[in-house]
């Protein structure tokens, strides 16, 4: 299934989780003796960058992932030399789990990208009120901060589509996945709507497997494959919480070949394209 942090776990906890957490406390804790020296109030420099005092309090304590245009910024009302704007990478990276965190950085640098999913809509595809839908669903159940983190992080990944030179990105997505209302049906649309501008894209291909093939080469599950720029081929598969990432050949030729399968049996991109169209005039 797809599932960790590609489409709600992960979130909080599992590898790295202690890590990042240490980092988000220490960029705090500079943030807030830079807002000192600079003589505002956590209400102060909230109204001059367009947040809340209670959002820049959680951001101090540790407890929220800063949006990058929020270190710009705050960087530049407190009067830092960049010192904030140079630890906003770190302050990215910690968005992710541990255990997702070196995927995430690849999948930003992919000059292809070619995934199968069977659970949910691929992470980076989802809309926010999808991935919002998808993160609510988690169990044991997340609190509104680390979901709305999630989210930002979600959506933050779906840079990639508007990368020049774009790179070449296809997805085979089980029927089922596309007929399940996670959120209800008003959710189901916008994400049907948004895989139709995807699909549209010219580097974009988005192929429909039917649920009613008798031959499937997808049985073993999900799982996302990576090319970079340096020739570099690689696969990415998770569960729960546990992923793996293999850049052996001898791991990676097998599920290439499974994926070029999957395409052979799934339906044409256009075809796909038309039974998206046909089940949002269904709903």
């Amino acid at each position: 299934m797809e599932s960790g942090a590609d489409s709600g776990a992960g979130v909080e906890g599992g590898a790295g989780a202690d890590s990042n957490g240490e980092f988000l406390r220490c960029f705090g804790r500079q943030m807030k003796l830079l807002r000192e020296a600079a003589g505002l109030t956590q209400a102060q420099l909230g109204e001059r960058v367009g947040y809340g005092e209670a959002q820049i309090a959680a951001v101090e304590q540790g407890r929220r992932i800063p949006r990058p245009e929020l270190v710009d910024a705050v960087d530049r009302e407190v009067g830092a030399p960049g010192v904030l704007v140079a630890m906003k990478g770190e302050v990215a990276k910690a968005r992710y789990p541990g255990f997702f965190r070196r995927y995430a950085e690849l999948e930003g640098q992919a000059v292809e990208l070619h995934a199968y999913s069977d659970h949910v809509v691929k992470g980076i595809l989802q809309t926010e009120e999808y991935a919002r839908a998808v993160f609510r669903m988690w169990r044991p159940l997340l609190d509104e901060e680390t979901i709305e983190q999630g989210v930002t992080a979600r959506m933050e990944r779906r840079k990639l589509f508007a990368r020049r030179p774009a790179p070449l990105l296809s997805f085979v997505i089980e029927e089922h996945v596309l007929q399940r209302p996670l959120g209800g049906p008003e959710v189901l649309r916008g994400q049907l709507e948004q895989l139709l501008l995807y699909g549209h894209e010219r580097n974009v291909e988005l192929q429909v497997m039917p649920t009613r093939r008798d031959e499937h080469a997808g049985l073993a599950g999900p799982f996302t494959l990576i090319h970079l720029a340096d020739q570099r081929r690689m696969a990415y598969m998770e569960v729960q919480d546990t992923s793996a990432l293999y850049s052996d050949p001898k791991k990676v030729s097998p599920l290439e070949a499974t994926y070029r399968v999957l395409a052979a049996q799934a339906l044409t991109p256009r075809e796909s394209l038309a039974f998206i169209q046909k089940l949002l005039g269904e709903l």
